[in-house]
């Protein structure tokens, strides 16, 4: 359990939270935002692993990506509502 949750909170303050933050607040579609979040999710668990699949754990990749696509679509909501106020 501890280490499921380590992962999570390294996701979140590592490149998929961080980066799929900033380029949520870079666009005003959701869709586009959840796509992106996508890609720098699966990119950085690809970095980290040294570009080899065989290094990647699948829930690892899974939870990169998760946490990419709903910070990105948070930035993107953050980015919608502070155009409306």
């Amino acid at each position: 359990m501890l280490d499921l949750l380590g992962t999570i909170a390294a996701n979140i303050l590592s490149l998929p939270g961080i980066l799929g933050f900033a380029a949520g607040m870079m666009t005003r579609n959701l869709a586009i935002a959840a796509v992106v979040g996508v890609l720098i999710g699966a990119i950085e668990t690809m970095v980290f692993a040294g570009f080899s699949m065989a290094a990647v754990e699948p829930l690892e990749l899974v939870i990169g990506i998760c946490v990419g696509a709903a910070f990105a679509v948070l930035g993107c909501l953050v980015r919608i509502r502070g155009a409306t106020v």
